[in-house]
Parts: structure tokens; C-alpha cells; sequence
């Protein structure tokens, strides 16, 4: 594996006064030449034409950016420090972004753990810190982090059930920390070969596949209803069991078991409905 090393170019300013210099002395023996004997300016050729290889090796790094620089097929370093520099004119220089990047997936049609057909989307942030590996240890970056990216996403869905159907188990709907914080290091775990680190990532388009979408609404409802009515059992029961500890207590009326299993029948029944008890006004017993 190829890792990256620093390269140290040289004063770019400096070496601008060099190039100066040269292209005058060679004007310079130019002109004396002409203005002598009418000798070759033999001095002035040699001059220039190092100037002119001089001239190529002038390098401008923006902030943010970096330049991989080769030598006939060899890497001999990276350039990460903003400024103007001067290297190897006969070097290769490929210019590189270090800047903070995202991109959203494409919505994949998957199945999670629980083998239901779902849609999912993600949004993942990263940036390029290692130069050589990622110009030399993959074909195309940027396209391998994209297809990376879908990969372990499609994995990542396969991996938890959308919905959870017991207490402490993670789900893609109801666990967005903990799904965002798994999808982030299977990311890191994949793009690290390519220099590549993950800032973040998150889930950004998740629900049920068309197909089966109303049933698993029905099915949400169901499970809200009967939730929603074993909250209300728990709390009906516990206030018939304070109505009679409470008329016990005060001894407002004494009832026997027959009289306790109708009072707490009525009570459930209050309590319990949908709709609103219709008072019964029972002038005799309850026999009668």
C-alpha cells in the first residue's frame, strides 16, 4: 500500500527572482553579443533554456487542496500546505480536494432484518485525508465512496428490523443515534482504504415499500390500539380496586362477594367502553 508522504517544495518567490535573473542575463548576452564581435551568443541560449525548464515547476496550492506529485511513474510526495512553491519541472502534479464533502444515496428498496420489503436513503459527509491512497489505491474515488456508501447501507437495513418489537432492540425507525452511529463506522471500516474519512452520516428517506405499506400501517394501528387499551385495563382495574377500598374504609356500604363481582363488572364496563354508559336505576334488588 502506498502511504503518504509530505513533500517540501521550494520558495515559489524566490525561485520567481531566479527565473528573473536568468531571463535577463540571457537578454543581456543577447544584446552584447549583437552589439560585439558577432559571436553566437552561445551563453544566452544556455540561459534561456534554463529558464524555460525553470519556468513549469511554479506551483500555486489554494487552501483546502493538495497536489500529488510523481516523478516518471514514481510518487515521491504530497503538497497539503496553501501557498506558492516550486518543484521538479519535470514532476506530475494532480490536484486533489481536502474539502468537506456530501452526497445523498439513491432510495435502495431492501429488506430488513425481518425480511420486510422497505425503502431507505442516507446522507453521507466526508472528506479525502490520505492524497496517495486515494489516487493510487482505488480507480475513482469519489465513485468508490458512492458505491461504498450504498453497499453498507444496504447492509446496515438488512441488519435491524424497522419497526422494534421488544423493549431495548434497535430499530431503524425508533433508534436514529444508534442506526446514524453503525452506518458511520461501516462506512469508516470501507472508505479507509481509499483515504477517505467519514464526518457523518444519517438516515435520510426510510419507510415501507409501496406494496405493503397499508398493511403495515394497519398493523402500526393495531399494535397503538392495543397499547392504548392495556393502559387503560391497568388503570380501570386500579381504580375499582380504590373504589372498594374506599367504601370498605368508610363503611359507607358493606357489599358481598356477589354485590363486589357486579359493582366491579359495572365499573369495568364504565371504564372501559367506548362510548358512554346509560345509567340503569334498579328500584328492587339486584336479584330482581
Amino acid at each position: 500500500m502506498i502511504t503518504e508522504r509530505p513533500y517540501r517544495g521550494s520558495n515559489g518567490f524566490l525561485m520567481l527572482v531566479v527565473l528573473f535573473a536568468l531571463f535577463g542575463l540571457a537578454v543581456f548576452s543577447f544584446v552584447a553579443a549583437v552589439g560585439g564581435d558577432g559571436e553566437v551568443p552561445w551563453a544566452g541560449f544556455v540561459l534561456f533554456i534554463i529558464a524555460l525548464l525553470v519556468l513549469p515547476g511554479f506551483v500555486v496550492v489554494q487552501p483546502n487542496e493538495s497536489r500529488v506529485i510523481t516523478l516518471f511513474g514514481t510518487y515521491v510526495g504530497s503538497i497539503k500546505t496553501h501557498g506558492f512553491f516550486w518543484v521538479n519541472p519535470f514532476t506530475s502534479r494532480k490536484t486533489l480536494s481536502l474539502r468537506v464533502r456530501n452526497f445523498e444515496t439513491s432510495q435502495l428498496k431492501v429488506n430488513d432484518s425481518g425480511s420486510n420489503p422497505i425503502e431507505i436513503g442516507a446522507i453521507v459527509v466526508w472528506r479525502v485525508i490520505e492524497t496517495a491512497e486515494a489516487s493510487f489505491e482505488v480507480d475513482n474515488y469519489e465513485e468508490y465512496v458512492h458505491m461504498q456508501s450504498e453497499s453498507a447501507l444496504r447492509t446496515l437495513a438488512q441488519s435491524y428490523p424497522y419497526d422494534a418489537h421488544g423493549d431495548g432492540s434497535v430499530a431503524l425507525s425508533t433508534h436514529t443515534s444508534e442506526v446514524s452511529k453503525a452506518l458511520a463506522q461501516a462506512l469508516d471500516d470501507r472508505l479507509t482504504k481509499a483515504g477517505v474519512e467519514v464526518k457523518e452520516a444519517r438516515i435520510s428517506h426510510l419507510a415501507y415499500s409501496p406494496e405493503i405499506a397499508g398493511a403495515m400501517l394497519q398493523r402500526q394501528q393495531a399494535g397503538a390500539i392495543v397499547a392504548a387499551r392495556q393502559q387503560i385495563v391497568e388503570g380501570a382495574v386500579g381504580m375499582v380496586e380504590t373504589a372498594l377500598e374506599m367504601l370498605a374504609a368508610r363503611q359507607i356500604v358493606e357489599l358481598d362477594a356477589e354485590r363486589k363481582a357486579q359493582m366491579v363488572s359495572n365499573l369495568l364496563v364504565v371504564l372501559c367502553g367506548d362510548r358512554g354508559a346509560t345509567p340503569v336505576v334498579n328500584a328492587g334488588s339486584i336479584h330482581q
